[in-house]
């Protein structure tokens, strides 16, 4: 059984520790960031399942994140999901016209993130 890894990248820690403890109750491994720096790092030492990434960081912004992540062909295969307060028309359809997966805004339901998840990346453990 392989477990899948998420990376949840987020500067507030309000949102990084439940997310954290959400995906470990769900069975999937969770890797923290909290910068775009430190996001591209984790991503080249776990290469993640699929990313939950917010727009607004303190160094490098989401869209910026997402695009370094899609001019790598070896990360094609990690699916995205932008999770963001950024909550209006415009900016939903920026993440939706940039190729990601999904894109939900703050605040939201557990529930709602965890069946988008499923539908992306499947349940926890693949045999």
């Amino acid at each position: 059984m392989q477990q899948k890894t998420i990376l949840i990248v987020d500067d507030e820690l309000s949102i990084l520790v439940p997310l954290q403890y959400l995906m470990e109750k769900e069975g999937y491994i969770p890797k923290l960031a909290q910068s775009g720096k430190e996001a591209i790092e984790k991503i080249a030492e776990f290469h993640p399942a699929l990313i939950l990434l917010d727009i607004m960081l303190p160094d490098l912004d989401g869209y910026e994140i997402y695009q370094i992540i899609r001019q790598q062909p070896k990360w094609n295969t990690i699916r995205i999901i932008f999770l963001t307060a950024k909550n209006r028309d415009a900016d939903i359809a920026k993440g939706l016209a940039m190729g990601a997966d999904d894109y939900i805004t703050k605040p939201f339901s557990n529930h709602q993130l965890m069946e988008k998840i499923h539908a992306l990346i499947g349940p926890a453990a693949t045999p």
